[in-house]
């Protein structure tokens, strides 16, 4: 089968197009036929293997797993001999979490794992982004933000992948929403629900004179000591984006009461729960409270061009890779 390796850790020409043996499933894993996946934020920092020490948990000199990529969505083509929730032909969507291997024609993930059933009416280039952008947040302001009706919110990195779906599930939740963007996507993140926008070329939100229960930098281009000072008094200061000073001001504000610092790998979470977190948020898209905005979408043999236009800092919304 048809795969993208990365050969060692760097720019976007590490990753190589090779034909790779096609996986074969264990008895209690599905086959899956993959007809899109994602190319995310998350995916480019893996690439480049900083911070460095997350390689103590990817791999030293070089991925321990070549083939990139976690979220895919697809078809499945076989069963193995124990698996009893899926049926060959069944529309599947998911993510790999920790063990990669999306970016590819075929990939094998146990039937316990974090997949689910695919709805009819939804597109596979849609769902195979659910488990960055959708599951990530969701798992940010939902379980460990516990966002409240009422309750202000402000979303960094407003028109990314995970700031689009940020602004959608803190506006679900019941909160009162501002979206920091450019200005030329301001009218797109006012669409998807924020109450209020502001243009980072032309304000600095860490002066704001508003207080904020919840700040959800989800681009890590802030910091918890920037956003002190516009935190309310048990205010929460969350991102994805895994620094070194961050974990500091995580241990650290852990000790005491009031305003935190709070990070998660969502992906390490147990795969129960990651699924679990996924069927909830699947609620809410069916129920028509959550759309996967889509930016680009680029061939499998191109997902280096992909990576470049992620790297740009430019892409609004989600970037998807899909097999002809």
């Amino acid at each position: 089968m048809k795969a993208i390796v990365a050969t060692g850790y760097g720019t976007p020409e590490v990753f190589q197009l090779q034909s790779v043996t096609k996986p074969e499933p264990k008895a209690n894993e599905v086959l899956v036929k993959v007809k899109t996946s994602a190319a995310t934020k998350a995916d480019a920092m893996m690439r480049t293997g900083k911070p460095y020490f997350a390689r103590l948990f990817i791999g030293l000199t070089k991925p321990k797993t070549g083939i990139p990529g976690t979220g895919f969505a697809g078809i499945v083509e076989q069963v193995g001999e124990n698996v009893s929730n899926f049926q060959v032909g069944d529309r599947v969507f998911g993510e790999t979490a920790f063990g990669f291997k999306a970016n590819a024609e075929f990939l094998t993930v146990s039937e316990n794992g974090v997949i689910l059933p695919l709805p009819e009416n939804i597109e596979f280039a849609a769902a195979s982004n659910f488990c960055d952008g959708h599951l990530t947040s969701y798992n940010f302001l939902k379980e460990i933000a516990d966002v409240k009706p009422g309750q202000k919110v402000l979303i960094n990195g407003a028109s990314g992948a995970l700031g689009m779906s940020a602004v959608q599930i803190a506006k679900y939740l019941g909160a009162e929403v501002t979206g920091v963007c450019g200005d030329r996507n301001a009218g797109l993140i006012k669409s998807l629900g924020a109450d209020k926008v502001l243009d980072y070329y032309k304000e600095d939100f860490t002066q704001s004179e508003d207080r904020y229960d919840i700040i959800y930098d989800t681009v890590g281009k802030s910091s918890f000591k920037a956003c002190k000072g516009i935190l309310k008094d048990k205010g929460i200061y969350l991102s994805p984006v895994l620094q070194f000073p961050l974990m500091i001001q995580m241990v650290i504000t852990s000790f005491f009461k009031g305003k935190k610092a709070k990070f998660q790998a969502t992906g390490a979470n147990k795969e129960e729960k990651l699924r679990f977190m996924l069927s909830e948020v699947l609620e809410i898209y069916k129920a028509g409270k959550l759309k996967t905005v889509i930016d680009r979408q680029f061939p499998l043999e191109k997902l280096a061009e992909a990576h470049t236009y992620i790297d740009s800092g430019h892409k609004k919304g989600n970037v998807v890779i899909y097999n002809a």
